[in-house]
């Protein structure tokens, strides 16, 4: 058996690396290519360092697997030192993971660029892995009814982590359109959560079988990463450019808008009866073309400006319902609304490629 876990931990090491150098290899081109995109109004909280953090974690695994490897070449699998270093690194991956579901749009919204609750739920983490390293500084291997003590708080923390990835990946592939992925990303998921419960479960440590499906699992993982990484770009490459965008307020609820790289040239837009939406829009507008750059922000949140960033979505699938766009198409909200932080947000566009006819500004500044 010796050799199959050998086996197993050398797979597991170049699987890894692999994965980690393709991911930061994207996120360096990405980087490169999209520079000026990524940094528009928002230089801290950008969506690529979500990958970055995805192949750290990768990275992480592949120190593991070398930990590992080591562990039984020289014969000190059983020792406290190995659990320690085990229990180090498995930290340290949750905790890149979790910073990686911070620039995940579709993550549940209390971790989505929500640094409070990611601050909380990393200490957690240090928390239970702390209470890991005493239990086994403590109790060792004990097994009580079949169970692994001193990996129940590992094993607890690796479950929500899981089910937050679950979420995140499913939402974030069906936003994209890839609805079999999405439910591939579930199952993958479902297998790293099902790979760890044999740490705890000491029935379920029947060797081979675990082995076999950690290498499918981590394999699997590697390539929704990469697909991951993949619509990330494509998405960077179809994000209109500000200075290619232009909208023109003619009227109480009519715009005219143009976005030539999804195919909209001076379309009128008559939000009608939608009169929030419009003078949202309209707010977003007066602010970016005729206040200072501290001012050009509204708060959307429950206590500010904007009550939700459901307002907010709803200006853009008016606009997308009106003029019948393809799906390929489509505007997205972060297509002409740019988030800056804190609950910050302001239209993309260029204040000089914004026009308010004259009689609307001074019938809106009349309010």
């Amino acid at each position: 058996m010796i050799e199959v876990t050998q086996f197993h931990n050398v797979s597991h090491i170049c699987i890894s690396l692999i994965g980690a150098i393709l991911l930061l290899a994207i996120y360096y081109n990405i980087r490169k290519r999209f520079r000026l995109v990524l940094e528009e109004g928002n230089s801290v909280k950008r969506v690529d360092r979500g990958l970055l953090y995805l192949s750290f974690g990768m990275l992480i695994w592949v120190f593991s697997g070398i930990w590992a490897y080591a562990a039984n070449y020289f014969t000190f699998a059983d020792t406290l030192t190995y659990q320690v270093g085990v229990n180090l690194l498995s930290t340290i991956n949750n905790l890149f993971w979790l910073l990686a579901l911070y620039y995940f749009h579709s993550a549940p919204a209390f971790i989505y660029r929500n640094e409070k609750n990611v601050k909380i739920i990393a200490v957690i983490i240090l928390i239970v892995a702390s209470l890991t390293i005493v239990l086994s500084s403590t109790i060792g291997n004990t097994v009580y009814n079949g169970i692994k003590i001193t990996s129940i708080p590992d094993v607890l923390l690796t479950t929500f982590l899981c089910i937050l990835m679950g979420i995140s990946f499913f939402r974030t592939f069906m936003y994209r359109g890839l609805k079999l992925v999405a439910v591939i990303s579930v199952i993958v998921i479902f297998l790293l959560f099902y790979s760890q419960l044999h740490d705890v479960i000491v029935v379920l440590d029947d060797g081979f079988n675990n082995h076999l499906i950690r290498i499918i699992t981590k394999t699997s993982l590697v390539a929704v990463f990469l697909v991951l990484a993949t619509s990330w770009v494509i998405e960077l490459a179809h994000t209109p450019k500000p200075n290619e965008m232009r909208i023109k307020f003619i009227d109480w609820s009519l715009i005219q808008l143009s976005i030539p790289s999804r195919g909209i040239y001076d379309a009128r837009i008559d939000f009608g009866s939608k009169t929030t939406q419009y003078k949202n829009l309209l707010n977003f507008a007066y602010r970016r073309k005729h206040l200072q750059a501290n001012e050009q922000c509204i708060i959307v949140n429950s206590g500010g400006e904007i009550k939700s960033q459901t307002y907010l979505t709803r200006i853009i699938d008016n606009i997308n319902s009106i003029l019948n766009l393809n799906e390929d198409d489509k505007l997205h909200r972060k297509d002409l609304i740019t988030f800056v932080g804190e609950s910050q947000y302001r239209l993309r566009i260029l204040p000089e490629n914004i026009v308010i006819d004259e009689a609307l500004l001074s019938e809106y500044l009349k309010q």
